[in-house]
């Protein structure tokens, strides 16, 4: 990870890099607020910034904002600057270190930032098949394309081809871009110059030019614009960027991978992604199989975040007991690692006795795992799945188009008229919904409002 100090931090300086360096971090210093700004703009970026408390803490967090660089904050001062401490908290620091720093605690820092759940952790031999081929081809430059279920590890597996290729020592820099507005995706991307528009208030680097020399994660690509889809695909072919407002063409050296939990091949169909940029990111292909498909693999995680989450928490070490083992891998896992880490983070802290047995597996909601389990109803999954037999029953005989509009209201009046849960269930983007649910319009189809349905309406 990359670590920005800001300030002296009362002669500590030191030894705060010292440790920060010792647990793997790189280490930019910057004596200023503003040579702290300069540097960012300039793309030496950082994944966490340390800041003396005396300084302005809230005046940085409003640059940041006002210039879109997201990045945390934690603040450090000497034991008796209480109120100071408290303040940075308030202007929305994330957390309060004193000094002299202790090793113990920067550690913990460091590890919540850089994330260990990255961790590539897997037994089964269908994710052993993708793994290997993913080492085969980490040495070269080519285009990756990781597709896969939402939860699968997609980004843990991009992660993985960049620590095995040429470029490992270099910056690994992710944007997702479903998670950023399309008016500020292509600022974000390729940097901006001063004046380019309002709030451009100076030259900012973008994630290409951040990434020079190392590889580029392009997250969730489908949710890109098709219009800047257009200038991405002359980045990639040519190897050069230009700048929003920017005159001069800018050379870059970066690999690239994408991922998608969607088919992009059909989105190619329907207009929403372009073909040639298909080509150029897919020159490799990484399909992860979603969990249920590696049962191997859900034991050797659930041990994996059974341990990571005692350590966080300060809790010992529980084995999982033989029936938690059991319904760990008669589950479905309909989000997959995701869902699996989650429901054994609960299980962690939930747990009383010397194992963690089936009754510390608990759902959102606090009802257990197996609930969902060998109920003669099989319980909502199992409802779902015979609502979706029964509907395959119907399908012979319509068009692709006709099942598509159909599965597409239903679900929306099931949301009760909210685009973006609709969206999210059928996986795909919330301006795919609008234009499908426009013609839908057209055609003389009930649309249902925010908090309606078809059946309310008539």
């Amino acid at each position: 990870m990359r670590l920005m100090i800001i300030g002296s931090l009362r002669g500590q300086l030191t030894t705060a890099s010292r440790i920060a360096m010792d647990r793997g971090a790189k280490v930019l210093h910057a004596n200023t607020i503003e040579e702290a700004m300069r540097a960012l703009r300039a793309g030496r970026g950082a994944d966490l910034l340390m800041v003396e408390v005396s300084m302005d803490i809230a005046q940085l967090i409003q640059q940041l904002e006002h210039e879109r660089i997201c990045v945390p904050i934690v603040a450090c001062g000497t034991e008796n600057d209480a109120r100071a401490a408290v303040a940075a908290i308030r202007a929305g620091a994330k957390e309060y270190i004193p000094l002299p720093p202790d090793p113990e605690l920067i550690a913990a820092v460091l590890a919540a930032v850089a994330d260990d759940s990255k961790a590539l952790v897997y037994r089964d031999d269908a994710m052993a098949a993708v793994v290997k081929l993913a080492e085969q081809i980490a040495p070269s430059d080519a285009s990756v394309l990781i597709t896969g279920e939402s939860g699968t590890g997609k980004e843990v597996l991009a992660q993985h081809v960049h620590r095995k290729s040429k470029r490992s020592d270099k910056p690994f820099i992710s944007i997702n871009c479903a998670a950023i507005p399309e008016s500020l995706l292509e600022s974000e991307l390729f940097g901006h110059e001063k004046g380019a528009f309002t709030g451009a208030v100076a030259r900012r680097i973008g994630k290409f030019e951040e990434a020079d020399g190392g590889t580029l994660l392009l997250d969730e690509i489908s949710e890109m614009d098709v219009r800047l889809q257009a200038k991405l695909l002359r980045a990639i072919q040519e190897r050069i960027i230009d700048r929003v407002g920017g005159g001069r063409p800018v050379p870059v050296n970066i690999r690239i991978i994408a991922t998608s939990n969607r088919d992009l091949a059909e989105a190619v169909r329907q207009g929403a992604f372009r073909e040639d940029l298909l080509y150029r990111l897919n020159v490799v292909n990484l399909k992860i199989p979603p969990l249920r498909e590696r049962p191997a693999d859900i034991l050797a995680l659930a041990e994996h975040f059974a341990r990571r989450y005692a350590e966080a928490n300060g809790l010992p070490l529980r084995p999982l007991a033989e029936d938690a083992r059991r319904q760990l891998v008669l589950n479905r896992w309909p989000g997959n690692v995701r869902e699996l880490e989650n429901t054994i983070h609960r299980a962690v802290l939930l747990a009383t006795g010397l194992e963690i047995g089936a009754d510390a597996l608990r759902l959102p909601d606090g009802s257990r795992l197996d609930a969902m389990i060998g109920r003669p109803d099989g319980g909502p999954a199992a409802h779902a799945a015979r609502a979706a037999e029964a509907v395959t029953r119907d399908l012979v005989g319509r068009t692709v188009a006709e099942v598509e509009r159909d599965l597409i209201l239903d679900t929306l009046d099931h949301c009760l008229g909210n685009r973006t849960h609709a969206a999210n269930i059928l996986g795909i983007s919330i301006r795919t919904l609008r234009n499908k649910l426009h013609l839908y319009s057209d055609e003389g189809y009930r649309i249902p409002g925010p908090g309606e349905t078809r059946m309310a309406m008539r």
